[in-house]
């Protein structure tokens, strides 16, 4: 089944491609320069740090729903082991066994394709068994800190959590940014909860994925007239799960990743942070989001601060 009209009209007036170049490879990661990060720095004025990923464990966010993406796998590999003889420092190592989008994590803009293309219009089989992402691969992204916004929408229409049926659109988004009393901007990261980790929070992975809310197919636009830098929340799915579409799956990671070449990230555990926020009246810090540089990924674990 083909992608219907409606998205290509919206894929054409979010459309990056070539804005940069035709040999770029980070998308909107471009707009936050060095004056963007000094101007974040200026964000710190507590020095409060709040973590904003979830613990990676097996007993993780993920349920089988989607193939392969399975939760860490934690094994040591020895244990107080005198590797340079008897007497000698001990040692213990670990492994682990992941899909790098198994938790709070970062999704590359070759994480999905459309209509066989990819981010600046090139091939989807560029990403292959052995190499992975041949272009804008994760470890092509090499930092990624700003200024961050949280856009509390949960709080901003009174409630704990967004129903599962919630689509959330451009004007939740500005309201939003009412309460947070500050303009989103070129460069900027924003960060939208939904309240919806709290699900996951109690234990009930299935329902955190499933029903769920989450971005519409109207945000990209929004994103893109702001020239927001990249985007992250606090569900599974990013978007709105089941579509709002019939039959139209994953069209905003379709419209971010591959049109526009946004990062989204998903996962992130905003709930402290929606708490610190409300408490000093202030939704703008500086956001370290350091992607693991896994060489070919298309995506990656990623544990974000918050500084307040």
């Amino acid at each position: 089944m083909s992608l219907p009209d409606a998205f290509h009209e919206i894929a054409k007036r979010v459309n990056n491609w070539g804005r940069w170049g035709s040999d770029d490879e980070i998308g909107t990661l471009n707009l936050i320069t060095d004056d963007v990060v000094r101007e974040a720095a200026a964000c710190v004025r507590t020095g409060r740090r709040i973590p904003l990923a979830l613990p990676l464990q097996q007993d993780g966010v993920q349920t089988g729903m989607i193939p392969g993406r399975v939760n860490p796998l934690h094994t040591m590999v020895q244990i107080n082991q005198e590797i340079f003889g008897p007497g000698t420092v001990a040692c213990s190592d670990d492994i682990v066994t992941m899909g790098l989008q198994a938790a709070t994590h970062w999704d590359a803009l070759t994480h999905v394709s459309h209509s066989g293309r990819l981010y600046n219009g090139r091939p989807a089989d560029t990403i292959t068994p052995h190499g992975g992402a041949e272009f804008s691969g994760i470890d092509k992204a090499r930092h990624i800190v700003s200024r961050g916004v949280l856009l509390d929408v949960a709080r901003a229409r009174g409630v704990a959590r967004l129903d599962g049926g919630h689509a959330v659109t451009p004007e939740d988004l500005e309201a939003a940014e009412e309460l947070a009393g500050t303009r989103v901007r070129a460069g900027d990261i924003v960060l939208v909860r939904t309240g919806q980790i709290q699900v996951c929070l109690a234990g009930d992975r299935h329902a955190y994925g499933y029903p769920s809310p989450g971005l519409s197919i109207r945000t990209p636009e929004w994103f893109h007239a702001r020239d927001v830098a990249a985007v992250a929340n606090d569900t599974l799915t990013f978007e709105i799960f089941p579509p709002e579409t019939e039959d139209l799956w994953l069209p905003v990671h379709a419209l971010d990743l591959v049109e526009m070449g946004m990062p989204q990230g998903q996962n992130w555990n905003l709930e402290e942070l929606s708490t610190a926020c409300g408490e000093v009246g202030r939704y703008a810090f500086l956001l370290s989001a350091m992607p693991e540089p896994f060489v070919g990924g298309t995506g990656t674990p990623v544990a974000p601060v918050a500084l307040l």
